[in-house]
């Protein structure tokens, strides 16, 4: 990555309102020499569920949530990374591209349950719902061996993350927002739609950007990660190349006006209120 993205980072950062770095996400065939990953374990595939041949307990007993990871990296600065062997969750396996398409017991988990077996999530009505949803979203394969996310000062000149992950409340986070929208004149840049919070990280901006849309993606809605946001916190997503545009350009947006004089006044009561600051 080009080190004068490296340098004007901590500007760009305060300009926001923000004191934590960025996350960046790629794909790699190299594991990281160090970081927070999914202990290894066999990955349920639907070949596998219908022979009957998934220990489910352990499967269910090994379960580690994809942001959960993903905190902790952020907590520490370091890398966070998943893969085939190293899921955690099978959400994530199936959202990040190492598990297609998803096994039933999963669809059954996340929508309705299993009268007398399993109960469920609720997260969409039915089996059948979910199946359409997971068909329409269609997660394209991993396309390297391990998702790896850092932050982005660690990212050498030979490295370039796929998307860029910011984590921030919603003053910091409308200036964002207005931002993306700014270099991109595009109303809708901006896009929300039902994920689990590590899909809306990379699946769904993704998935834009394959059809050639560049979209940002704001996502922390998923109830089940939100133990591993801060309150009130979301996440944005966004492809790194619109990211390069709005840090080359922000200065000569609304972020130089009084208007946002007014946000960073609001940005530094919510630190206060929430004991981040003196």
């Amino acid at each position: 990555m080009d080190p004068k993205i490296i340098d004007e980072l901590p500007r760009f950062l305060e300009r926001l309102g923000l004191d934590e770095n960025p996350m960046g996400l790629f794909y790699t065939d190299e594991k990281p020499d160090e970081g927070f990953a999914p202990k290894p374990g066999d990955l349920p595939t639907v070949e596998k569920e219908r022979a009957n041949a998934v220990d489910w307990p352990v499967v269910f007993g090994n379960f580690s949530c994809a942001l959960g990871h993903i905190w902790r990296a952020r907590k520490k600065q370091t890398a966070a990374y998943f893969s085939a062997e190293q899921f955690g969750c099978l959400g994530a396996a199936f959202w990040l591209g190492f598990n297609k398409p998803q096994v039933e017991t999963i669809i059954h988990y996340v929508s309705s349950g299993m009268p007398g077996h399993m109960a469920g999530e609720y997260y969409c009505e039915s089996p059948d719902a979910l199946r359409r949803i997971f068909d329409f979203i269609d997660p394209r394969p991993a396309p390297h061996t391990y998702c790896v996310i850092k932050p982005l000062p660690l990212f050498g000149e030979t490295e370039t993350p796929e998307m860029v992950l910011f984590f921030a409340r919603p003053e910091s986070m409308c200036g964002l927002h207005q931002l993306a929208a700014f270099v991109t004149n595009d109303p809708e840049v901006v896009v929300s739609p039902w994920s689990a919070a590590c899909g809306s990280l990379v699946i769904w901006p993704a998935r834009y950007q394959a059809r050639g849309l560049r979209k940002a993606a704001l996502g922390g809605w998923d109830p089940s990660a939100r133990k591993f946001f801060k309150t009130d916190e979301l996440s944005f997503s966004v492809p790194f190349d619109m990211f390069a545009d709005m840090l080359r350009r922000y200065d000569a947006s609304f972020l130089g006006t009084d208007t946002w004089q007014v946000v960073l006044k609001k940005i530094a009561r919510s630190k206060k209120a929430w004991g981040e600051v003196p």
